[in-house]
């Protein structure tokens, strides 16, 4: 999927530039034809779907696991799953990764409005500095190629737990008061207090 991903991001690159370039009625003329070309190809795409479901319903299957066709059909909002599925599909997808690092994922919560998800990481590896920041990084590209349309990923990191400084007990030396300065003196085993 990295060529397609460097197609989409060329697209935006010369946008970029041609909206800084040109008049802005040339570079809306410019959107809007791309945005034609892609209603076209999304029409075509919904109906091969159609035919699909209709003549070879084991055909969806595989499309939908195409990772360029099932980012199309998400852009398109043809995609035969909804975003809590493909969402958990895609934690499901990442969690024997996490647990071979000594981690996993729990979906918290899906806010389709705003298009984000809020996680909690579960674990770590230990000894590993950067664990938390590669299951991280996991988690989130799963979720980018499963549900585009999330562009907020809040997630939560393991805390550590808090840290035990342990402290050795010993005897509490015998104090006893010192008129001399007015103070608690400690005792020396060996020194008789008259």
């Amino acid at each position: 999927m990295s060529n397609e991903r460097t197609i989409g991001d060329t697209i935006e690159r010369s946008l970029e530039q041609l909206q800084a370039r040109v008049d802005p009625r040339v570079f809306d003329q410019a959107v809007e034809l791309v945005q034609l070309v892609s209603q076209l190809y999304g029409s075509g795409l919904a109906r091969i779907m159609k035919l699909a479901e209709q003549h070879a319903p084991d055909l969806v299957g595989l499309i939908v696991a195409d990772d360029l066709l099932a980012s199309l059909l998400v852009a398109n909002g043809l995609h035969p799953d909804n975003l809590i599925v493909r969402i958990e599909r895609a934690l499901e997808g990442v969690r024997p990764f996490l647990a071979g690092h000594g981690g996993d994922v729990e979906l918290l919560d899906i806010d389709e409005r705003l298009g984000a998800v809020h996680l909690r990481l579960l674990g770590s590896c230990d000894g590993c500095p950067s664990s938390a920041v590669t299951l991280r990084t996991t988690v989130e590209r799963a979720i980018v190629e499963a549900a585009p349309e999330i562009v907020i990923i809040d997630v939560e990191e393991p805390t550590q737990p808090d840290v035990v400084t342990p402290i050795s007990l010993t005897s509490k030396p015998i104090l006893a008061f010192d008129p001399a300065s007015g103070c608690g003196a400690a005792l020396a085993s060996d020194v008789s207090v008259s």
